[in-house]
């Protein structure tokens, strides 16, 4: 008989993984994958402010038809765990291994670090900004590192409240011996939230191991209506006595993903190390030919009007120089970013040309 942990301990189950969880409760709820597993989310696109005319035709400036650019995303973590625990064995142990707790010890040793882990990963690779520095950070220099990602956020017009910046206990120690910074700690006694510990240049600080960021990032700026975590499934049930089993049964299963939205990518940055950052393409135009090129790159992704390809539907995947003897006279804006395994996204490189 299947006895459904996910409906008897269910409030436990959200308590734990809200409790547990570096990222829960800090990313937007603004979109749910209720009976799918791909949203696309349009972005409509303004366009710049025309001069008044006061006499003539369209005083206001030509009329142009609204467009949008669309950001597919699909669930693609569907992870589960069975775990058995034989009546013999639990008996001669005192009966130490209850089904509940067992259950909670798997998902905070494993569930819940391995999403946590995954998701700051996709967080990191899809960021607005991704900041090469030439070295890590010292505790003379983390600050001003710090800041500069505070003055990215406030240049690009993200919200004052509810930012967050995840830093290892390496980098957080190295603020609390930063001549500086040095009053961290008091900020924290203020503080609420799984890993909060103070707050710094606006930004609240989440202090994370450092196995949750990928190497040679030093730490990860946010805003909760940059960045997407959502669960589909987060499913929990035990066996007792299953065919071929004296003692209990237990399994699990978690479908999620992280996103940042690129509509308001500006709002996530990453200091990471340069030399780990995958070259910014190279875009030119010669002869009826478009050529981009990033030494070594695994994948360069490209768009022609003037869109991020990082995020969008439209971006397309380089395989070769691109011929434009068929393309419409005007004016094109092409936008390439690279991609390979074990570096860090590149800048996105951005380069307009005219056909005649």
């Amino acid at each position: 008989m299947a006895n459904n942990l996910a409906s008897k301990y269910s409030e436990r189950i959200s308590t734990q993984f809200t409790k547990e969880s570096f990222i829960k409760g800090k990313t937007s709820t603004d979109y749910n994958f209720t009976g799918v597993k791909t949203l696309r989310v349009y972005t409509p696109l303004t366009v710049p402010e025309n001069d008044y005319q006061r006499s003539g035709q369209n005083r206001y400036g030509a009329p142009q038809e609204m467009q949008d650019t669309v950001q597919e995303m699909i669930l693609s973590q569907d992870k589960s765990f069975a775990l058995t625990i034989d009546k013999g064995n639990n008996m001669d142990q005192m009966n130490i291994k209850g089904a509940g707790k067992m259950l909670q010890l798997q998902m905070r040793e494993q569930s819940i670090p391995t999403a946590d882990k995954y998701a700051f990963a996709q967080f990191v690779r899809g960021a607005g900004t991704v900041k090469g520095l030439t070295a890590k950070p010292t505790k003379d220099t983390i600050v001003a590192a710090i800041a500069d990602a505070a003055r990215a956020f406030d240049d690009a017009l993200v919200p004052d409240d509810e930012r967050y910046i995840a830093l290892t206990a390496e980098m957080y120690t190295l603020i609390k011996l930063s001549p500086e910074y040095t009053n961290i700690e008091t900020l924290g006694r203020k503080a609420v939230g799984r890993g909060v510990v103070g707050e710094i240049q606006g930004m609240k600080v989440v202090k994370v191991p450092t196995s949750y960021l990928p190497d040679d990032c030093y730490f990860l700026a946010w805003v909760p209506g940059a960045v997407m975590f959502p669960y589909k499934i987060s499913d929990a049930k035990y066996h007792k006595d299953p065919p071929g089993l004296s003692g209990d049964l237990l399994e699990g299963r978690h479908y999620y993903d992280a996103f940042v939205l690129g509509a308001k990518a500006s709002g996530v940055y990453a200091a990471v190390l340069a030399s780990k950052q995958q070259a910014a393409p190279t875009v030119a135009h010669a002869s009826g030919k478009l050529t981009i090129t990033s030494s070594g790159a695994d994948e360069i992704r490209y768009t022609l009007d003037g869109s991020d390809p990082r995020y969008f539907s439209e971006a397309r995947i380089y395989s070769g120089e691109i011929s434009t003897a068929a393309f419409e006279p005007g004016a094109y804006t092409a936008k390439a970013v690279a991609y390979k395994s074990g570096k860090f996204t590149s800048d996105v490189a951005e380069f307009t040309f005219t056909i005649a």
